[in-house]
């Protein structure tokens, strides 16, 4: 080949396109998860992704694989399910570190679960004198605000990463991000709550102690149908007052708490940073997964990869699911292709041309009928037609997760991808965090790769 003819050759696969000039799908990117483990400068992995796709079990796994290669790390979750504790052999997490015991290797583990209301005490704690504090902490609105404001637990996420990093106790924190309902929430929330906790809206709501009289009840009407989203479960008399009392004890403390998420986010666009997408092989969570990638390319945060878990595989997939269903209906209904003999033997037996020593045609044995058992089928085939017809279903959805991850690839072909098998049952220990680990880093593919 020329030379000429061999950079166009080249080209053509780069590009994507084949010779012939149709499109063709590029081979998927290969997501290796050691190396990321590894390296020392990587100091954050966040695992984000849309509920129920398993990011709890990838950040744990994820934890237990690089301590057991020698790094000191602590996993944060937030989510309440409390499956991370019951995998990791511990009684119950809390807002504190505990070491996990068991694992292997020279490096630690140590785990921890979000307590949003304990973190947003200890942030008030920590930047405010005792008298205030207390006068904070017992405050009816500030309870509300700590125990149940929509984002509040996303930014209290954000804020428990930006402590466990200065205390810089850690080679590696791997983050579980919230159960939200959608994985966009991890970025928006904390930064709606810093707008909110800066101060300008609620000090729209303390005016009318200033102003008094009905004037200050109609300036509140108009404030409260501005806040009608978040304040609602606050409505009645001694609102104002609750509102007031926590604004003025506050007062010092309210732009801290936009300077800590703003320093935070920096953290997450860091190159000491590193988000993994974790997602199912099913159309929406692959949706949720191209949504949240756009945005952290929008962001600018540093994108490790996809993980995809509960991948379908089969250990016979050159039987597909057309002929797999073919020979099914064969086994079960033996009137569509003869099976046996059949009449293939007197067919081909002089007997049917008329030999002198052959008896009268009419005297011949009549061929017997068919049993009640043969009728029913034989029972091994019968079980062999339902096995088939399992494999098939099996294929066709293989099929489909295949078609869904190629969509995302082709939209996406700069995304590096891990999958892991679908496992038969739930994750409840150190043994099976470490076997989702090993399937993380085999670099093994579940699916086919894209077709031409």
């Amino acid at each position: 080949m020329s030379p000429d003819a061999a950079r166009a050759t080249e080209t053509d696969r780069s590009s994507g396109h084949a010779q012939d000039g149709t499109r063709r799908l590029a081979p998927t990117r290969v997501l290796d998860v050691d190396p990321l483990l590894d390296d020392p400068g990587t100091r954050i992995i966040v695992c984000c992704g849309s509920g129920g796709v398993g990011k709890t079990t990838t950040a744990a796994a994820l934890g237990l694989r690089a301590a057991e290669r020698g790094r000191k790390v602590v996993v944060l979750t937030i989510d309440p399910a409390r499956r991370l504790a019951q995998s990791m052999g511990i009684d119950s997490l809390d807002n504190v570190p505990r070491r996990v015991k068991g694992t292997e290797g020279d490096g630690e583990l140590h785990a921890m679960m979000l307590d949003m209301k304990r973190t947003f005490d200890e942030v008030v704690e920590a930047h405010a004198d005792p008298e205030r504090a207390a006068a904070i902490l017992a405050n009816p609105f500030y309870q509300s605000l700590s125990a149940g404001f929509a984002g509040t637990q996303e930014y209290m996420a954000m804020e428990k990463l930006g402590q466990l990093r200065a205390r810089d106790e850690w080679d590696l924190i791997v983050v579980d991000t919230p159960p939200s309902r959608s994985a966009l929430d991890f970025l928006d929330a904390p930064k709606r709550l810093g707008s909110f906790l800066d101060g300008r809206l609620i000090r729209l709501l303390t005016a009318p102690a200033k102003l008094g009289g009905r004037a200050g009840m109609k300036f509140l009407n108009v404030g409260m149908s501005m806040m009608t989203g978040t304040l609602g479960k606050l409505l009645g008399g001694q609102l104002l007052k609750d509102v007031q009392t926590f604004v003025a004890a506050m007062d010092t403390t309210f732009g801290g708490f936009r300077t800590r998420a703003d320093a935070t986010y920096k953290l997450l666009q860091a190159p000491g940073t590193a988000f993994l997408v974790v997602a199912a092989p099913e159309r929406d969570a692959l949706r949720e997964a191209a949504y949240f990638v756009e945005r952290l390319a929008a962001e600018k945060m540093p994108l490790a990869g996809l993980v995809l878990n509960r991948v379908h595989g089969s250990g016979a997939g050159q039987l597909s699911a057309e002929r797999a269903l073919a020979a099914a209906e064969n086994l079960e209904d033996s009137r569509i292709v003869d099976q046996g003999d059949g009449k293939a033997g007197l067919r081909n037996s002089p007997a049917q041309y008329g030999r002198s020593d052959s008896p009268d045609p009419s005297a011949a044995t009549p061929e017997p009928e068919p049993s009640a058992d043969a009728a029913a089928g034989d029972p091994v085939d019968q079980v062999t037609a339902g096995l088939l017809r399992l494999h098939a279903e099996r294929m066709q959805l293989l099929a489909r997760e295949q078609r869904t991850r190629d969509r995302f690839t082709a939209r996406h072909p700069e995304v590096a991808v891990a999958e892991v098998a679908a496992l038969p049952g739930d994750v409840h220990d150190l043994t099976g965090l470490r076997d989702i680990g090993n399937r993380l880093a085999d670099n093994r593919r579940e699916l086919p790769e894209p077709s031409a």
